[in-house]
């Protein structure tokens, strides 16, 4: 076991997810957090880590990103039984609102019954038509808009950083 508790998964391609990734890392702590990228992960990888924080961008009309494509069937093999498991991810709401941040939802979908997912987030503030990451009226982890609402991201990360350390215990 690993002395950093936390490992955050991340896949990007235009480097979007990825400095949100760093971001977390820094406000949860290096000495806490690990990041890695879904394209170099292993199911060993996963292993290592008591919580995981999952973050993937949504492509085109409500697809995975290409690295996260190839890792979900890693997720699905892997045993996941008694970790806790944050999402998030970046959507365009004004030019996808038909399938905003579908990414998250779609991962979520395929780990629901496989660990503890924590970190639900409030779709207060946000316009679009349907999301596959919506459940009960929340999203099932955090949601960024970094095309629409780039100037709420800090203030977002913030508050869901915070949720997280009340809800990795």
């Amino acid at each position: 076991m690993p002395d950093k508790k936390i490992g955050i998964f991340y896949g990007s391609s235009t480097g979007q997810t990825e400095k949100i990734a760093e971001k977390l890392q820094q406000m949860l702590g290096e000495e806490q957090a690990d990041l890695i990228n879904v394209d170099i992960a292993t199911e060993e990888d996963l292993d290592r880590y008591k919580y995981l924080i999952l973050g993937t961008p949504t492509w085109g009309f409500g697809e995975m990103q290409d690295d996260w494509e190839d890792f979900a069937d890693i997720l699905e093999s892997a045993n996941l039984k008694g970790k806790k498991i944050a999402l998030f991810g970046l959507g365009d709401q004004d030019t996808y609102p038909d399938g905003f941040a579908d990414g998250v939802g779609m991962l979520y979908n395929r780990l629901k019954d496989k660990a503890t997912i924590i970190g639900k987030w409030p779709n207060k503030g946000y316009h679009f038509h349907e999301s596959e990451a919506l459940r009960d009226g929340s999203f099932v982890g955090l949601i960024l808009d970094q095309e629409n609402q780039a100037a709420q991201t800090p203030e977002r990360l913030e508050k869901w950083v915070e949720v997280l350390k009340k809800e990795f215990v």
